[in-house]
């Protein structure tokens, strides 16, 4: 029994010294930052030696509404900056600035050309008197200098455009299944609808209901009236359970099964 107790304090002893004799190379644990921080000095060296100025610009795009002159002249006040030091994420805002580009991307070429794509909007409808909603509803341009005569013009409360444009490309389909253009899509501030068609006629679907209110107008007002439809100035569907009628040149007359006194909202 003594003989375990001191083979036992032995080992405890051994143990104890075995930790003891550890030891840390302090000169192999200070070389790695050292050499880090000398191939971070060589980098910055060699991009200073290599970052050249842009000398050149290629362009790639469509080029129906913006032109090769508008980028470069969006591009300039930040190409000082040299060909490896560039912001590409700051030229991509820059391009992408320009009112009639929708996406831009750009890459280096060595040793000094940037490569620019673009892609522009696709004008799907006119916004007011001059702006430019694409397909997805956005406003890209307040300021058009082109017309597009054969596009449809929407109007609406400043913000409101995707509304409006949702609501348009909601109508579109069924517009030309019945065989109608549409001129005009409105909505006013107090969030009535109106449309009017390209011959002419004002179709009023007021503020409430108005998915009801134009099932209506497709699903009866059109099978009813398509003979008479160039005789018709507007129709009116805010009424719970019919339309009004209003005649070139003739007082308005109510259809089908209307609720006595003034329209709906």
């Amino acid at each position: 029994m003594r003989r375990s107790r001191v083979n036992r304090r032995r080992k405890k002893v051994t143990q104890r010294r075995s930790l003891l004799d550890v030891r840390i190379n302090l000169r192999a644990l200070l070389i790695p930052p050292a050499m880090l921080a000398t191939l971070v000095g060589v980098f910055f060296v060699a991009q200073m030696l290599l970052d050249r100025p842009v000398n050149k610009l290629e362009l790639h795009g469509a080029f129906q509404r913006v032109t090769p002159i508008q980028i470069e002249a969006a591009l300039a006040p930040a190409l000082d900056s040299g060909f490896l030091s560039s912001d590409l994420g700051e030229l991509q805002r820059l391009v992408e600035s320009l009112d009639w580009v929708d996406e831009a991307a750009i890459t280096r070429v060595w040793p000094d050309t940037l490569v620019v794509r673009i892609v522009e909007h696709q004008a799907a409808a006119r916004w007011g008197e001059t702006g430019l909603l694409n397909t997805g509803g956005e406003l890209f341009t307040d300021e058009s200098r082109y017309e597009f005569p054969e596009l449809p013009r929407l109007v609406g409360p400043r913000g409101d455009e995707r509304r409006v444009a949702s609501q348009y490309l909601a109508l579109r389909g069924r517009l030309a299944e019945a065989n109608l253009a549409l001129d005009t899509l409105s909505m006013d501030e107090r969030g009535a609808w109106q449309l009017e068609l390209a011959s002419g006629q004002e179709i009023r679907f007021g503020r409430r209901d108005l998915e009801r209110r134009v099932d209506r107008f497709f699903d009866v007002v059109v099978p009813v009236m398509a003979a008479e439809m160039h005789r018709v100035r507007y129709i009116d569907l805010r009424y719970a359970n019919g339309f009004a009628v209003g005649w070139l040149g003739e007082p308005a007359l109510q259809v089908a099964a209307l609720r006595e006194g003034s329209p709906g909202g």
